[in-house]
């Protein structure tokens, strides 16, 4: 490849990230219990190593970019929404939000649909809106509260939420990832999205029916009476109704926060001071995932200035030989670095310049490159137990992401269709002149 010098890097800087991999994994395995090992104490002391590496950076040098990376806009941006976040879930939890939303959707639909639904509803916001964090946020809860109801396990519920929110993640056509993954390999959105959808539209029926099926076993909820209130579900469908007409997702959890606390306070669930309570408590809630954001903002930086992000593109694109491996080539490279810096978004944009040189060279259309930039990123990203999709739908339901993991079925199926799709497909172009 032409640009192979360019990429030049050290493999010893992914030895931080290795070494979080190895506390945080290895303890929940040792100890049988994920939280063993608390996820903000590995990345502390994943980042203590990577400040130590690196002797030509002085200590004073290696911290300001630490800092620089855990004060990134996207990261503080983030990090301010999972405040949001807290905030309107605890409105919406004290004032009777989730049960009445949960009791809706339970005598509308049998249980053994339920998730299905969930999952289907999902795609359906994400897609709209461009973002698998807003809907995560946003259905979440209610995900929770249909598990306390009617006993479906934690982790099928937010699974089938994480997935739907991964289906738009990837498809939408006003999702970060899209717009990234389209600029950097030259195409139009409207062609990866044709490409892409081909690749995952088999994947996301057969999560809607495994989630059907193995949730029809159960005790039937159908017919049964759940009282709620169409008041109190109102600030949810306001959330999801200003969330796909466009709104900033700040401005839509400030204001569903507010809704929640006026419906609150008029029904007599918490006064003024209640209602601040209520805010201040759900904001408390998630300031540990907030740090971890930081932690991991600032680990990645230190890995990508200490050279491993350089080496992973330069070890990539030295080993292709042929088409098919390209297309192999582009969906590791992007895979590993997205596991490295847990953001899709990020791994598309910091991947996409070789990966346009690579889809170049071996003839690889532009929206096929495209659609494997987009489809990898987003089934690690939905898989990995430290991303910002899961983390965040583990702290708004309580749970661990590895009890997540298990029912994740859409980013795996996601993953084994693009698999699939480059080993069967044709993708080839006419050659330029």
């Amino acid at each position: 490849m032409s640009n192979q010098k360019k990429y030049k890097g050290n493999p010893k800087a992914l030895l931080p990230l290795l070494l979080f991999l190895l506390l945080f994994i290895g303890s929940g395995l040792i100890k049988k219990d994920f939280y063993a090992m608390p996820v903000n104490l590995a990345f502390i002391i994943a980042g203590i190593a990577a400040v130590a590496m690196n002797k030509k950076f002085k200590i004073d040098e290696k911290v300001d970019n630490f800092c620089k990376g855990g004060g990134e806009p996207n990261i503080i941006l983030m990090c301010i929404i999972f405040i949001l976040a807290g905030a309107f879930a605890g409105v919406a939890r004290d004032m009777g939000a989730v049960e009445s939303t949960v009791n809706l959707g339970l005598t509308i639909l049998p249980k053994n649909i339920l998730m299905a639904g969930v999952f289907i509803i999902g795609c359906f916001i994400s897609i709209s809106i461009g973002t698998s964090m807003g809907t995560i946020v946003a259905l979440t809860p209610i995900a929770a509260g249909i598990s306390q109801q009617t006993g479906i396990p934690m982790g099928i519920c937010v699974g089938a939420v994480v997935g739907g929110a991964m289906f738009g993640d990837n498809l939408s056509m006003i999702s970060d990832t899209t717009i990234a993954a389209s600029r950097t390999q030259g195409c139009e959105m409207k062609d990866k999205f044709r490409a892409n959808f081909k690749i995952v539209l088999p994947a996301a029926i057969i999560t809607a029916v495994l989630l059907a099926i193995i949730t029809s076993g159960g005790p039937s909820v159908a017919g049964t009476e759940h009282p709620y209130q169409i008041v109190k579900v109102l600030p949810y469908l306001s959330v999801l109704i200003a969330a796909v007409a466009g709104v900033n997702v700040m401005a839509v959890l400030i204001g569903g926060s507010i809704f929640a606390g006026v419906v609150g306070m008029a029904y007599g669930d918490f006064d003024f001071f209640g209602f601040l309570a209520s805010a201040s408590n759900g904001m408390m809630g998630m300031e540990d995932l907030a740090m971890i954001a930081i932690l991991i903002g600032g680990l990645v930086e230190l890995i990508k200035v200490n050279g491993g992000i350089d080496f992973l593109i330069d070890f990539v694109g030295s080993r292709i030989k042929n088409k098919k491996g390209a297309e192999f080539g582009i969906a590791f490279l992007v895979s590993v670095v997205d596991i490295c810096v847990a953001n899709n978004t990020i791994a598309i944009i910091m991947t996409g310049p070789l990966a346009k040189d690579i889809a170049d060279e071996y003839d690889i259309e532009p929206k096929r490159s495209a659609s494997l930039l987009d489809t990898f990123s987003c089934a690690f990203q939905g898989m990995i137990p430290y991303s910002g999709q899961l983390l965040a739908a583990a702290g708004l339901a309580a749970i661990s992401p590895f009890g997540i993991m298990k029912y994740n079925f859409y980013p795996y199926l996601m993953l084994i269709s693009a698999i699939v799709a480059i080993i069967i497909g044709r993708s080839s172009k006419k050659a330029k002149n």
